[in-house]
């Protein structure tokens, strides 16, 4: 007896709520889920790609950002994740983020601490707190919610709650995001 081979689609399992990092419409049709790590090349290339999508498709697109940082690859992965979410608890996530993937190569303490200062916070504050592990329970959450919803790299992206398994590149995100709008 032979059984067929089932092929399923993973799903988020998690879904987006207000407690998420939003960028775009709150009510657009489409919104595409990144699990990302800000040390990663990947997400670096996907980077302003998603940016594109987002500026040449603002009514249509949001964007929703959560923490996946591969540690054992990564080392200063988690501390960035921290970083950003140190930012947010101030209203600055968006731009933290912008500047994490934009000095991606500069993710040590130091430069860190000038990336908080550029966007206009206490890197004093912003690393006590991460000091402290403050927001280490925010990180692990979204880490958590990504392995429970079949996140076994970065970056995955969900589209409308469907994991993407494509490629990242500007055409094909376009493509995906125009297929979801029609789909809605």
């Amino acid at each position: 007896m032979t059984t067929p081979l089932q092929v399923t689609t993973a799903r988020l399992r998690i879904p987006v709520t207000e407690r998420d990092h939003v960028r775009g419409p709150v009510d657009a049709p489409v919104t595409v889920v990144e699990y990302g790590d800000f040390q990663c090349r990947f997400c670096g290339a996907a980077y302003p790609n998603l940016a594109e999508v987002l500026r040449q498709r603002a009514d249509m697109v949001r964007l929703v950002y959560r923490h996946f940082p591969i540690t054992n690859v990564h080392p200063y992965a988690e501390t960035a994740a921290e970083t950003a979410e140190a930012a947010a608890a101030r209203g600055r996530f968006w731009e933290m983020y912008d500047w994490l993937y934009q000095h991606q190569d500069q993710l040590d303490q130091v430069h860190l601490s000038l990336g908080v200062e550029q966007i206009g916070l206490s890197p004093e504050e912003i690393a006590a707190e991460v000091g402290r592990q403050e927001y280490a329970d925010r990180v692990r959450q979204d880490f958590v919610g990504g392995i429970r919803s079949g996140v076994n790299g970065t970056p995955t992206l969900f589209v409308n709650d469907v994991r993407h398994d494509g490629g990242y590149d500007l055409a094909e995100l376009l493509a995906v995001v125009d297929a979801a709008t029609d789909d809605g």
